[in-house]
């Protein structure tokens, strides 16, 4: 009887084409927003993602305690990996009809953590705060106002909004089920953890 052996090489190229199948099946339903990593057990949002995902919040007009009309419009993204946040940066249009003679023009800066949620299978935006308010012509002693006005924009817009929602089949393997884990900003994106429940 001739006794047959298996070579490390040809065990290896079979663990990984195995690897491969499975990387392709998990990353089939998001392929467009997240690409899979097999060996790291991590999901990836490329930042222009991130970016089309935030785009879908504006234009925005908001109204905030009834004397100031709001319009945030050409959000722009940035990843701040040493905060570990997002932050945004749009155009703003305030005006009060009672105290302004015409709106005034200006930057609103922002900036929010990640979080996932586990009921709606999501990753959403969390604690979000104004971080400048640049506004031309308004004197400096109207800053607390701003800010304030910033600070409602900012949860309004922003709080709680999901960014990437997992399909079922992309939370599942081989009979086994798997929870997003720690969210890490990175320069160029965000990655999920991907762990076993």
């Amino acid at each position: 009887m001739i006794k047959t052996t298996t070579s490390p090489f040809s065990r290896w190229r079979t663990l990984a084409s195995a690897a491969l199948v499975a990387c392709g099946a998990l990353a089939a339903a998001g392929a467009s927003q997240a690409a899979y990593n097999i060996w790291t057990s991590e999901y990836t949002f490329p930042k222009k993602d991130l970016q089309s995902a935030i785009a879908t919040q504006f234009p925005r007009k908001l109204r905030y305690m009834d004397m100031f009309d709001i319009n945030l419009s050409n959000p722009r993204l940035a990843l701040n990996p040493e905060s570990n946040r997002l932050s945004t940066v749009v155009d703003a249009q305030i005006d009060n009809k009672l105290l302004m003679n015409k709106p005034v023009n200006g930057t609103l800066s922002m900036s929010s953590a990640l979080k996932y949620d586990a009921a709606s299978r999501s990753v959403r935006l969390d604690s979000p705060s104004v971080e400048k308010v640049d506004i031309a012509g308004v004197p400096a002693q109207y800053a607390p106002q701003l800010n304030a006005i910033g600070n409602a924009a900012a949860e309004q817009v922003l709080k709680d909004y999901p960014l990437y929602t997992f399909k079922p089949e992309q939370l599942e393997m081989n009979g086994k089920r798997f929870e997003p884990g720690a969210i890490t900003v990175l320069s160029d994106g965000v990655k999920v953890e991907i762990k076993p429940l």
